[in-house]
């Protein structure tokens, strides 16, 4: 079976049980999308001609509504027959074609009790090129995968920095805690992801970041961009944990801070201890309280579904333009035991 984009010449082969999205990639066609389990809502498409099934039932992404309208998720959509679909963007301005590169683990920092940093480091002779905020997959064993940010930014890719939560019964994240993960090789498909930085905004245009756990980790790859590039840009960032043994990125940020006069981060803490004097609270509700005239503002929001879903609320409804709007949802990968109990704050 063909998925046909329309107004385009161009399509792809579809196989029988596989889905839209996951053709499209392993076609190089990086299409628009984010947590790839049907909550965020970003792989919206309408669909023209043919029919889609969803193995999984009704997406949570998808109202019955946008479903008698025509539109459908690709990321949970299957075919059964050929498709044709109506998409607003193919890729992002100056996005590579999607790659798939052997690499090494070449060390790991231990950033928390629950985060670890990977650095990578891919073939010398094989450039990868990829856009603030994107992200990549891990191949594992059977044709499954692991979504995780670039927390390094494009001009320093010698080694691709990611920020990994372990999550229980998770398959690749215990094999890592669990020891010495060094010179470990792995194959990664990328780049990928629509969540990248806007260089057509102007920057007299104040950014806001929000970032919900290791949804740090594409936020840190802007940031670092910016300032390591020297644009100057008013910058926000306010980042929301648990407790504060979950900010493990102080030391970065504040580093950060140091280096750009025009940037600024706050900590907000959802169960915060007696003796915490920062931001208490959900991070949406600290911006709403702290932030006047939000549509001033160039947004970019990454982190767990129900976050986003609660900062595309508040904030279109204060203003904010839908296009200066930009969100990575994160959520735990389909086959883990853990994602049948909760959501969570990490591709992993």
């Amino acid at each position: 079976m063909r998925v046909s984009l329309y107004k385009s010449d161009r399509n792809f082969h579809i196989e029988p049980g596989e889905s839209v999205l996951e053709a499209a990639l392993a076609a190089g066609f990086n299409l628009p999308h984010s947590c790839k389990t049907g909550s965020c809502g970003l792989c919206r498409a309408r669909l023209l001609e043919g029919e889609v099934r969803y193995p999984r039932g009704p997406p949570l992404g998808l109202g019955a509504r946008e479903m008698a309208e025509g539109s459908i998720l690709l990321c949970e959509a299957q075919a059964r027959s050929d498709l044709s679909i109506d998409i607003l963007e193919v890729g992002p301005a100056g996005a590579q074609r999607v790659k798939r590169l052997p690499c090494r683990i070449e060390r790991t920092e231990r950033l928390s009790h629950d985060v670890m940093a990977l650095f990578l480091r891919l073939p010398a002779a094989e450039p990868f090129e990829f856009l603030p905020g994107q992200y990549i997959d891990i191949m594992l064993p059977r044709g499954r995968r692991r979504s995780f940010s670039i927390a390094s930014p494009p001009h320093d890719a010698r080694l691709l920095e990611l920020h990994v939560r372990r999550v229980a019964g998770g398959e690749f994240t215990e094999r890592l805690f669990a020891g010495d993960a060094r010179a470990t090789l792995l194959t990664i498909e990328g780049p990928l992801g629509h969540f990248v930085y806007r260089t057509a905004v102007a920057q007299a245009v104040p950014m806001l970041l929000i970032g919900g756990g290791t949804g740090f980790a594409p936020l840190k790859s802007i940031l670092r961009h910016l300032i390591e590039n020297g644009v100057s840009r008013e910058m926000t960032l306010y980042w929301g944990v648990r407790a504060q043994r979950d900010l493990y990125a102080l030391a970065a940020l504040h580093d950060l801070e140091r280096r750009s006069g025009q940037f600024r981060y706050v900590p907000v803490l959802s169960e915060p201890s007696p003796g915490w004097a920062g931001r208490r609270g959900f991070v949406h509700e600290a911006v709403i309280a702290d932030i006047g005239e939000l549509a001033r503002y160039d947004v970019y929001a990454s982190g767990p579904p129900a976050m986003i879903e609660a900062v595309r609320r508040e904030l279109e409804q204060r203003g904010v333009p839908r296009e200066r709007l930009s969100f990575d949802s994160f959520d735990y990968a389909p086959d883990s035991p853990a994602r049948q109990r909760s959501t969570a704050d990490s591709k992993s």
